[in-house]
């Protein structure tokens, strides 16, 4: 998954669960700047933040490595 489908899963998500962006700062701890920003696609979020906002989702987050296909 490329981080705009990531991004775009997470806001829809929090829309789904009814939580605005306020909300949805008050209970994972980002900021509000933060979270619009990746919203918007002008921001890329580290895992720390992933793992936040995945939590209060109610969402797993899995990091999958794959070696190149010459290998």
């Amino acid at each position: 998954m490329h981080l705009r489908e990531i991004t775009e899963t997470l806001k829809k998500r929090r829309k789904l669960l009814g939580l605005t962006q306020v909300r949805f700062t008050e209970l994972s701890g980002v900021s509000l700047r933060t979270i619009k920003a990746l919203e918007s696609g002008k921001s890329n979020p580290t895992f720390e933040t992933l793992t936040r906002l995945a939590e209060v989702l109610n969402m797993e987050l899995n990091l999958e490595f794959k070696l190149p296909k010459f290998f």
